[in-house]
């Protein structure tokens, strides 16, 4: 049967059409790093799938109906009721974005000489943890390590290592089990329902909360109606409710999976723990019914959260990915397998064996991709979880090179992923012509987003 998406554009945005010359000239000027490239400059924008996508007419019209009064609005309680359809916690407190949600949490779990485990804590996850002075340790399930397996759950934590840890001389010291759905540092896996099962029973056995990083939750819940046994006949909206049932607290970045611009949210069982919280977003977000956000943002997530679970819209999500990955493949480089939904991880470091890590062949893709065809994207190895030391230089490399591909929701078709093929094809019918880079300059924190390099000379 032919197959028709289940939306159309209503709005449209012009794409900037640039010459290679002028991408040369502007990764120059911004010191070859994708981020300090101006969005004007980008033809196809896949860096982030964060804030990206497209808002509907419903959300459009909802929003019409927004209540801006400071404090028990109208807008708060028909946000929270959307909310606590799919997640069953008695205290529900938005903030403006998941970093927000990031540093009320985890200030409130952790502390100096306090560990956080995660199945792979992302960049501003990783730093919100070590800013309070506590360790972020990633216990990636083993099966995560194969990138060319169809393991169809490659997200999940390693539950003997798990409960290694808090069995050990280090377990008085876990302040919070974080389990983020998908793995988006693990290249966008997702997590099985029986992982989020044994790692919430382990977690409760040493009185340690589970808590969800639920960014994608419900992409994560499409995907395990897909591929886990025994909830093939469920919806992804019961699947994200049992999910949110087997843990203590949750955070949500609501810019992926709330297809909005802006908005999070943090949701606690304790209260106790919640009082904390509120007393930390009054402070530095806003009243506890808006949390820094507008009334007019509420209503839009409000019903983002409405739509996000329908399954005509995640098949068309698992469809997109996939073509994209195909095309990817079908241009001779090899992606993270299998695809998962919110974006594609492109194999670079199979691609450009003639850089070492230490010349970071991520991001030398990433530039070529901006470069040959206005792409922008993200590198995800040495250069964002390398080791360096005081002169720059990497001297404990990531355990791959890759680069994510992120899929805006609803903004892009297929003419779009065929032109990021045919721009690979070109890269990957030379690829030793691929310079590698040096950092020239590295913060000390988050160096992916500020730092500047340069090519090195081939």
């Amino acid at each position: 049967m032919p197959y028709l998406r289940p939306f159309v554009a209503a709005v449209v945005r012009p794409i900037p059409i640039t010459t290679r010359e002028q991408r040369i000239q502007e990764l120059d000027r911004a010191g070859h790093n994708p981020f300090n490239i101006p969005a004007d400059m980008v033809s196809l924008d896949l860096l982030s799938d964060s804030g990206t996508g497209a808002v509907s007419i419903d959300q459009q019209a909802w929003a019409q109906r927004a209540d801006e009064r400071y404090a028990g609005a109208e807008s708060f309680y028909r946000f929270r009721e959307a909310v606590r359809d799919i997640v069953p916690y008695r205290h529900i407190l938005p903030v403006h974005q998941g970093r927000a949600a990031e540093r009320v949490l985890f200030s409130a779990l952790l502390g100096p000489g306090k560990i956080s485990i995660s199945n792979t804590h992302f960049d501003t996850t990783r730093a919100n943890v070590e800013r309070l002075g506590a360790q972020a340790l990633d216990l990636p399930c083993p099966e995560a390590s194969d990138l060319d397996s169809e393991e169809p759950f490659k997200g999940n934590i390693d539950l003997e290592a798990l409960k290694n840890v808090l069995s050990g001389p280090d377990g008085h010291r876990v302040g919070q089990i974080l389990l983020t759905i998908t793995n988006n540092g693990g290249g966008g896996q997702p997590v099985s329902i029986a992982n989020i099962e044994a790692a919430s029973a382990i977690a409760r056995s040493h009185g340690v909360p589970l808590i969800l990083d639920a960014a994608r939750f419900a992409e994560n819940a499409w995907l395990v109606t897909r591929r886990e046994p025994g909830y093939q006949d469920w919806t992804p909206r019961d699947v994200a409710r049992r999910a949110f049932e087997l843990a203590d607290g949750a955070i949500a970045s609501l810019k992926k999976d709330g297809l909005s611009p802006e908005g999070a949210f943090i949701g606690v069982h304790d209260s106790e723990l919640a009082d904390r919280c509120e007393v930390d977003v009054i402070a530095t977000e806003g009243f506890r019914t808006y949390g820094g956000l507008t009334g007019h943002t509420l209503e839009i997530l409000a019903q983002g959260l409405r739509e996000v679970l329908d399954p005509h819209y995640l098949a068309d999500r698992e469809r997109e990915a996939s073509f994209l990955a195909e095309c990817a493949r079908n241009a001779g480089v090899s992606t993270v397998q299998p695809a998962g939904l919110h974006g594609i991880y492109l194999n670079a470091g199979r691609l450009l064996p003639h850089l070492g890590p230490e010349q970071f062949p991520g991001h030398a893709l990433a530039c070529a991709l901006y470069r040959e065809g206005g792409i922008r994207c993200s590198e995800l190895g040495s250069l964002y979880l390398g080791e360096l030391n005081e002169h720059n230089q990497l001297v404990k490399p990531a355990p791959f090179e890759l680069v994510r591909l992120a899929l805006p929701r609803r903004v892009y078709d297929h003419s779009h992923w065929e032109y990021v093929g045919e721009v690979l094809a070109e890269i990957a019918k030379d690829p030793e012509q691929v310079p590698g880079y040096r950092i020239t300059h590295a913060p000390k924190v988050l160096r992916h987003f500020r730092c500047r390099t340069e090519p090195v000379t081939l």
